[in-house]
């Protein structure tokens, strides 16, 4: 059973029906928990669009209802305050997995694009963080000096910039650069320092410093 395999062999060793069995708890009538998950994970073709799914598609599933749907968002969020945690704890460069792995859990699903700020003292830890601008499905204007303005407001000494494509393509665009410069421009007038941008698709984030942009 998926609860005696995870306590023996870790939750690594468990199939994506076998972690979503021990979620689900009990399957149906006629219909034990585990062809219950593997059936679900079918109908909803991967974990992911399960989790990502909203209140009415998540409930009208065989198994599934508004307990489910509450306990499922609950979990979600707990892992993003997790992961929002482990950032504010220590230098948020010093991790880099655990940035991206924020990034990614707080902006891939969103169907428009987010422009995404953490705010950083002189150490590089976390004070906040915040999405300053929404956008269509394509695009989000970004205004410099409100970034500028935020981030005087918040005694930032330096900033890690993000934001999603909704296509799902992580390959930053020549707009995306451009901005990037407008922004290092602008707020090293005021003596803070962009350390990095992210750009955030399906599976996949792309570091500017790591590409040698900045």
């Amino acid at each position: 059973m998926p609860r005696e395999k995870l306590l023996s062999h870790g939750p690594t060793s468990l199939t994506d029906a076998e972690l979503l069995a021990i979620f689900l708890r009990t399957g149906t009538q006629g219909m034990n928990v585990l062809t219950l998950a593997d059936k679900l994970l079918k109908e909803f073709g991967s974990l992911r669009a399960l989790f990502a799914s909203d209140q009415k598609t998540f409930c009208t599933h065989r198994g599934l209802g508004q307990a489910k749907y509450v306990q499922l968002q609950a979990v979600l969020e707990m892992t993003q305050r997790y992961l929002a945690e482990t950032l504010e704890r220590g230098e948020a460069l010093s991790s880099p997995t655990q940035t991206k792995l924020y990034l990614s859990s707080l902006l891939r699903d969103r169907c428009r694009e987010a422009f995404f700020v953490l705010f950083l003292d002189n150490q590089h830890r976390v004070i906040c963080d915040e999405i300053m601008f929404e956008g269509t499905i394509d695009a989000a204007s970004v205004y410099p000096r409100e970034v500028v303005k935020r981030s005087l407001q918040h005694n930032a000494a330096a900033l890690i910039l993000a934001h999603n494509h909704p296509s799902g393509i992580a390959e930053p665009s020549q707009a995306d650069r451009r901005i990037t410069r407008r922004l290092v421009d602008a707020l090293s007038l005021v003596d803070i320092r962009i350390l990095d941008h992210f750009v955030v698709g399906d599976g996949e984030v792309v570091s500017f410093v790591e590409r040698g942009w900045m």
